[in-house]
């Protein structure tokens, strides 16, 4: 039985931020404070936040500029703590995933009395959030993680070797202001690094377990629309990045049903211990992981169709010219990762609710196998 749902009120294209005075007063009355939470303070000029109270003159909003990349558990207890007393309705959180993340992470949050990181990390693992106290809007500024979307967040956990989910089906946003002009001045490394995260989101969501018929449409177009302009990026593209914005955005409706699969799973741990860059990190897996899904999963001619490549090796070749062109190493050997840590990283790559979403089954054994694929220049073929 197919199922699909998702309630964000997606609005998409160019000067969409301009959107958000107008959004924010279609949630009064409910919505009297209003947090800005925002990757840097040039975010914070756009004069979409000067109209915002201009119009809104009712509305107390505040602001808070929070850098850090892969939130870990502590910077949300501190950001947590920031703006407890302020105690926001709304939350708009502009920025890339990160941003998003801990943006929805304290919708969750506000109303609680958290003293500490242990009951902080105790309730994550609980998933005792009940009704979020406050509501949110993602503005995307990268186009790659589809966090605007999905109704959870990554929240890393270093000292416990560990990667948390703050997962609440009632934390959808109230809408996604997807304008692409915002993600126009990535550098090109970042671009790529956010489109092949974007592409991983749909092709997982396609093969997934958890798919569907409306997310399987989903992700196809998904992957055409970046497939098709990835060299764009290279080329400074204004229409590449209206592009990934949308293909962005269309992989995350898909996977905010479905999840993602082993590609995300193996990657946390890559992430975390040696700084890949997280959408590098999972591109790096999507060959070697198809190869042992292809068995399993519905559909693949209409897949490799989409992405315009015969068999998982041909893609695997475009993505390792992708990542060459922009900058960025493809070998695990090359980002510093050392052989004798494969054991134990595939011991943390079985990510519970992504490990057996996956079509084929997962052991650490598979992992290891798929780790050394990407270690050295020369993949070996893995089968299921």
């Amino acid at each position: 039985m197919n199922s699909y749902y998702n309630p964000v009120h997606t609005i998409e294209g160019a000067g969409s931020l301009n959107r958000l005075p107008e959004i924010l007063k279609e949630m009064k009355p409910e919505v009297r404070r209003v947090l800005i939470l925002a990757w840097s303070r040039e975010a914070l000029k756009h004069p979409a936040f000067s109209e915002l109270k201009e119009e809104n003159p009712e509305l107390e909003v505040r602001s808070l500029v929070f850098q850090a990349s892969n939130p870990s558990v502590e910077q949300l207890f501190e950001a947590y703590e920031e703006t407890k007393e302020f105690a926001p309705d709304a939350v708009a959180a502009i920025g890339g995933g990160s941003i998003m993340d801990v943006g929805k992470s304290l919708c969750c949050l506000y109303g609680k009395e958290i003293a500490n990181l242990e009951e902080l990390r105790e309730l994550i693992c609980s998933k005792a959030f009940g009704t979020p106290r406050a509501r949110w809007i993602g503005i995307p500024t990268t186009a790659g993680t589809g966090s605007e979307t999905t109704c959870w967040a990554t929240i890393w956990d270093p000292e416990k070797d560990a990667k948390r989910s703050v997962e609440n089906h009632e934390n959808y946003a109230c809408a996604a202001l997807v304008d692409p002009e915002l993600a126009a001045t990535m550098p090109v490394k970042l671009a790529v690094s956010s489109a092949l995260d974007a592409l991983s989101h749909a092709v997982e969501s396609y093969w997934a377990r958890g798919t569907n018929c409306v997310s399987r449409a989903l992700a196809l177009q998904a992957v055409r629309i970046i497939m098709e302009h990835m060299d764009g990026l290279f080329e400074g593209s204004a229409a590449a990045h209206e592009a990934m914005a949308r293909g962005s955005m269309l992989a995350g409706l898909a996977f905010s049903n479905t999840k993602t699969t082993a590609c995300h799973s193996i990657s946390y741990p890559l992430t975390m211990h040696y700084g890949i860059p997280h959408g590098t990190a999972v591109s790096l897996l999507l060959a070697p992981v198809f190869r042992l899904n292809a068995s399993c999963t519905e559909g693949l001619e209409e897949l490799l169709d989409a992405l315009g490549a015969t068999d998982p090796e041909e893609l695997e070749g475009r993505i390792y010219g992708w990542l060459a062109r922009s900058g960025q190493p493809a070998t695990l050997r090359e980002w510093g990762v050392r052989r004798e840590d494969l054991p134990h990283l595939a011991g943390l790559g079985l990510t519970k609710g992504r490990a057996d979403n996956n079509p084929a089954e997962l052991t650490a054994e598979k992992v290891q196998r798929i780790l050394e694929e990407i270690y050295e220049e020369r993949p070996v073929t893995l089968s299921a």
